[in-house]
């Protein structure tokens, strides 16, 4: 009986190899650390492709430990979003992969000149645009290794490079397209030869890879992928989508009225629409992981980043603690939250620590203001978790505003989202519901639904999604916080930034960093 789906979940922490049964249970799982990225230079992020492959092996051979591999139906992937890698026509790495970390910029591009650079003038977005240009990990590329981007015969996420490795094809999934590539959001294809894509990432069409919708055949496990991964050969391998993607379809979140807060390493907040929108002028929506629907997204970059911060600089304790006592620790962290009241005796922070699209500038900084001497790491701490759910409070207040529907509920992954203290300080700053998915592996999940529905385990997503996804615990508001979480908002938040920018900018150029 083949009932068993395996999802690979490959993270910029760890990879992931997964077997869920046909009711959305985990049966048997092996997590394989990885080391995220060195750096060559001052804020380079990259990594050998090889070891990502490696570590997948080592994840999937591990699981058949646990389950019986005849048992499983077939395959799907997950991965990190936005890493690409130059193969050559064996498929080889011909550098180390540049992570979606990674913070190098090629300035001094040429201008998108002609009609598209005067519309660029009209809409106040060129310099939207030249930050595009700049962030283009292909122009850094080809600007700094010529003879490497001459080599390149394709150009792959590593979505597509860990679908050649398992299948011997340069395909990859819709659903994985994010980046900066000339992919057309809005159709969901590479983009229109005319389309001023092209020039911000100027890219020969023939380097990409062919591009399969969700839920359909990307291929089969090749003899030698299942050698190396001990999948038995021949299995389909099912499109998926991102990380992210696959995150919101296995919290459930694929209704309109519900978003899905990621408290990952980049905290976001998501919702799913049929609708082709963009959160903020030129950013689009990403491809969900059903085919033809999107993902509106609003994130705060290297958000959960600040918690893996505060716990090597100042929460060794509970980490040692949780070691030895086998339990995660952000449980034992929830502790300190619970001995600071709500408001942090007025500490707050401003969660901006490096450029991105929301602060694309230079001069982005995060800031902790109203230090008294009563404040504590315990303070500090509290200040982080909820700088980040006012954050994700106005990426919510503005997607609702771009879609015209509220949102009436919270579904809450990711890391963060196993402490019960952020939980519920989150149910009380934005003054909803906010669920925990039944299970902490959503990403996975999510691709394992979307391997369902390709091998027609279920008829449609609305009949997966309802069988292999519910609700867990519920947090909801209380009202006398919520109250005074949203005088804190509404009076002191929402104008940090403004306020202290002009002071970012100095810094800047003061310090040079």
């Amino acid at each position: 009986m083949r009932d068993l789906l395996l999802a690979i979940d490959h993270g910029t922490q760890s990879v992931r190899a997964l077997l869920f049964d046909l009711q959305g249970m985990l049966v048997a799982k092996t997590q394989v650390p990885i080391e995220a990225y060195f750096s060559r230079q001052p804020g380079w992020a990259e990594q050998n492709p090889e070891y990502f492959w490696s570590s997948l092996c080592a994840a999937c051979q591990g699981v058949w430990t646990q389950a019986d591999r005849e048992r499983v139906a077939g395959v799907a992937l997950t991965a990190q979003r936005a890493t690409v890698i130059n193969v050559d026509g064996a498929g080889r790495p011909l550098r180390p992969a540049i992570l979606w970390l990674d913070q190098r910029r090629t300035l001094g591009q040429h201008p998108v000149g002609g009609l598209w650079g005067m519309a660029f003038q009209l809409a106040g977005q060129s310099e939207t645009i030249a930050y595009i240009q700049a962030e283009a990990e292909c122009n850094w590329i080809r600007t700094h290794e010529p003879d490497i981007w001459a080599q390149t015969h394709k150009y792959l996420l590593l979505s597509g490079y860990l679908t050649f490795k398992l299948t011997g094809h340069f395909v990859d999934s819709v659903g994985c397209q994010v980046g900066y590539l000339p992919f057309d959001y809005k159709t969901q294809r590479w983009a229109a030869s005319w389309d001023w894509k092209w020039r911000v990432a100027p890219i020969d069409p023939a380097c990409l890879p062919e591009l399969i919708a969700p839920a359909q055949p990307l291929g089969t496990v090749s003899a030698a992928a299942a050698a190396a991964t001990g999948i038995p050969a021949g299995l389909p391998l099912i499109a998926a989508a991102a990380d992210k993607a696959c995150e919101v379809l296995g919290a459930g979140a694929f209704d309109p009225q519900i978003g899905c807060l990621s408290y990952g390493t980049t905290a976001t907040i998501t919702t799913t629409s049929s609708r082709y929108l963009e959160a903020l002028p030129l950013i689009p929506p990403f491809p969900a992981a059903q085919p033809g629907a999107y993902n509106l997204e609003v994130q705060i970059y290297r958000g959960f980043w600040m918690v893996s911060w505060f716990k090597q600089e100042f929460g060794q304790r509970e980490v040692q603690e949780a070691e030895a006592s086998g339990v995660a620790p952000e449980r034992l962290l929830d502790k300190l939250v619970a001995g600071v009241p709500p408001g942090c005796d007025g500490l707050m922070l401003q969660p901006y620590w490096s450029p991105g699209i929301r602060v694309p500038g230079p001069e982005a900084r995060g800031a902790v203001i109203g230090f008294t001497d009563i404040h504590t790491r315990a303070h500090l701490y509290r200040a982080i978790l909820e700088g980040l759910a006012y954050g994700l409070r106005e990426g919510m207040e503005r997607l609702e505003k771009r879609t015209g529907t509220p949102i009436r509920e919270l579904r809450v992954a990711g890391g963060g989202s196993q402490s019960d203290a952020a939980m519920q300080l989150t149910a009380d700053i934005f003054g909803l519901p906010a669920i925990r998915p039944h299970l902490y592996e959503t990403s996975g999940l999510g691709a394992a639904i979307d391997a369902a529905v390709g091998l027609q385990l279920y008829p449609d997503f609305a009949a997966a999604t309802a069988a292999m996804t519910r609700s867990g615990r519920r947090f909801d508001p209380d009202p006398r916080t919520r109250r005074l979480y949203d005088q804190l908002y509404r009076r002191i938040y929402l104008r940090l930034y403004d306020r202290l920018r002009p002071l970012y900018e100095e810094l800047q150029q003061l310090s040079g960093r």
